[in-house]
């Protein structure tokens, strides 16, 4: 969506990533067949910069991957603060598990395996941070299933919302397209919120509740 001289000169005056956000992100290039799925650098900034900003007690993600995103969120945790991320695959768990005890984050992180639908019923925490980068078909669930646990200055951040561009076409057929653009509408026409889209990789929507 973002041409790649756009790209490089993005990237070049970003804040550099770390050396340890650096080693995750080679290394699921380099071994994982789905690795294009990683947030990556500036996504990951951008991440940590909206939770540096919140400063949240509590954060959820759902879909953890290889640990990348959560580790980028964990960066602006309250003092004491915990994020809880949500993975269903056994095998990307292992690695994110591995990534947050490289990273020194098992006290703030905790990782769930399992269905996210069935988990999130399960949490009881009123949720300052969201972030939704799962299923595709699954985001009204989860959107449904988080905004009334969202706190009043709380806001949900969901991912792959261009989903490759696919939601621009004129007739929409891949399943996971028009999944999103329906999300997509789902949250335009919900009258207790209020949302931006922003151009960000593969597109990022950011959503609070409207001011009473």
């Amino acid at each position: 969506m973002i041409s790649p001289l756009a790209e490089k000169y993005i990237t070049a005056l970003s804040s550099p990533e770390s050396a340890e956000l650096a080693a995750i992100s080679e290394s699921t290039t380099n071994t994982h067949p789905e690795a294009h799925m990683l947030s990556g650098h500036i996504q990951g900034q951008l991440l940590y910069f909206l939770s540096f900003l919140l400063k949240p007690k509590f954060i959820l993600e759902i879909g953890t991957f290889t640990g990348y995103s959560a580790i980028c969120l964990a960066k602006g945790l309250a003092e004491n603060g915990e994020l809880h991320t949500i993975e269903l695959r056994a095998s990307d768990a292992a690695t994110a598990a591995s990534n947050f005890s490289k990273f020194n984050q098992n006290k703030q992180v905790t990782l769930h395996i399992g269905d996210a639908k069935d988990i999130i019923t399960q949490l009881p925490h009123q949720w300052d941070l969201v972030f939704i980068d799962a299923d595709k078909t699954g985001y009204i669930d989860y959107y449904e299933l988080v905004l009334p646990r969202l706190s009043k200055n709380g806001i949900i951040i969901a991912d792959n919302v261009l989903f490759h561009g696919q939601v621009l076409e004129e007739n929409i057929t891949g399943k996971n397209a028009k999944a999103i653009h329906a999300f997509n509408l789902h949250v335009q026409n919900d009258p207790r919120t209020e949302q931006v889209l922003l151009s960000v990789r593969d597109g990022i929507m950011i959503i609070k509740k409207k001011l009473e």
